[in-house]
């Protein structure tokens, strides 16, 4: 039986790490086709389950969902579906999961998603709708037939009063019928491993997937980072801003760093690793072949 036959969530919690691949929803049809060939490209690399995520400010939501429904319909990987709270009711998000449930999509990725305005502006509740994400697990959860993850940040959420109170609600998450998490982006392996001591500390034994973003372009993942709460730690910094002007070196500085982190992680008990493709499969490739190649995936 493949990992994509089992429950994943099953894999998560066994001694081979998992891993798993995510992509954005692309804005037109040429940017579709662009990942149905990225998809194709992964797809050999049997991937434990792959995501498309629901737009920054909830958009894309229509885009997703149906390529969400194809990948199950049209490939072997096993499809989590991504849903946010942004922009819509209480009405709409439970015709969301059904539509998945309708296709055969039952694993979901349930998280509050960015303000309309960006990832810094205040949060407004959508009229008719939920205002947290503990509430999108409770409606999944409710529904029924759902494995359900959500998000979690090794160096907090941006709203969180504190660190502890952060873990808090990902243990509450947990309480509610979350069976997983995937993490923001980040940087440093012990902010990662700080986030699940404190998740473990509070009774939460539910796997927690680091999600791993290679540097390909210094500006683009700056950005990403300040948006996500994620710091550019000193020692990234140090290797990067000197080159910064020589995408080839930056790339390839990048991905050795990707690559020592995963090393970092898997080491130091991680049960798998969630690459963000940025809808491109080359340097994911590489990454996965380099640890592949010694004995790691």
């Amino acid at each position: 039986m493949s990992e994509a036959d089992r429950s994943f969530v099953e894999a998560l919690k066994g001694s081979q790490p998992t891993y798993s691949f995510e992509f954005f929803p692309p804005k037109d049809d040429e940017g579709e086709e662009v990942l149905w060939r990225t998809l194709g490209e992964l797809e050999a690399l049997q991937p434990t389950f792959v995501s498309v995520t629901y737009g920054a400010g909830g958009t894309s939501q229509e885009r997703t969902v149906r390529i969400t429904e194809q990948i199950a319909a049209r490939t072997s990987m096993h499809p989590v579906g991504h849903l946010t709270l942004v922009a819509q009711s209480r009405d709409e998000l439970e015709m969301v999961l059904k539509q998945y449930a309708g296709a055969g999509v039952t694993d979901v990725l349930v998280i509050r998603g960015d303000p309309q305005g960006g990832p810094r502006a205040p949060w407004e509740t959508h009229p008719g709708g939920l205002d947290r994400a503990i509430d999108l697990v409770e409606l999944a959860s409710d529904l029924g037939g759902f494995r359900i993850g959500v998000g979690a940040f090794p160096e907090g959420h941006p709203d969180a009063e504190s660190l502890e109170h952060d873990a808090q609600v990902l243990a509450d998450k947990a309480a509610a019928g979350a069976e997983y998490a995937i993490t923001q982006l980040f940087f440093r392996p012990q902010d990662y491993f700080g986030l699940v001591e404190r998740v473990r500390s509070r009774g939460a034994d539910l796997p927690i997937v680091p999600g791993i973003m290679p540097i390909l372009n210094f500006a683009q993942v700056a950005r990403m980072a300040e948006l996500s709460g994620a710091a550019m730690p000193d020692e990234v910094l140090s290797v990067i801003e000197p080159i910064k002007d020589d995408p080839a070196a930056v790339r390839a500085a990048g991905i050795e760093m990707a690559i020592a982190l995963c090393r970092d992680l898997l080491e130091g008990g991680a049960p798998g690793l969630h690459f963000i493709t940025l809808n491109r499969s080359k340097a994911t490739r590489e990454i996965f072949q380099a640890l592949r190649d010694e004995g790691r995936l």
